[in-house]
């Protein structure tokens, strides 16, 4: 099984670098704490396009655990506007600072 991808975006204005710092440092801790729950990663992301997160998750069902559709209430709230969520299956990563390519989450052999 391979790990999933969830990107989430909102139709928001770019914020200043300063905007993204503070929104994204204020809610870190949250994602810090879902580590047991199946989050790898969390990457904020901020652009022309809108603002959101890449999410990096060991598999799809945690991913489906964490993005309910109360969590979508939730974030549409917060932000006042509906998220789009783009889901994807990744089986392999090339992961350039643990010097590694994984395939549904294990290191290969010799694949330096």
């Amino acid at each position: 099984m391979g790990n999933c991808i969830v990107i989430v975006q909102f139709d928001l204005p770019k914020r200043t670098e300063e905007q993204a710092i503070k929104g994204g440092t204020s809610t870190a801790p949250i994602y810090r704490n879902l580590a047991a729950k199946g989050l790898i990663r969390k990457d904020y992301i901020n652009g022309d396009a809108g603002t959101g997160g890449v999410y990096l998750w060991d598999n799809r069902a945690a991913a489906e655990a964490w993005f309910t559709q109360a969590r979508i209430a939730e974030l549409t709230e917060r932000f006042g506007a509906r998220p789009r969520l783009t889901w994807y299956d990744t089986h392999v990563t090339v992961d350039n600072l643990a010097h590694e390519t994984r395939v549904n989450g294990k290191a290969l052999a010799g694949a330096d």
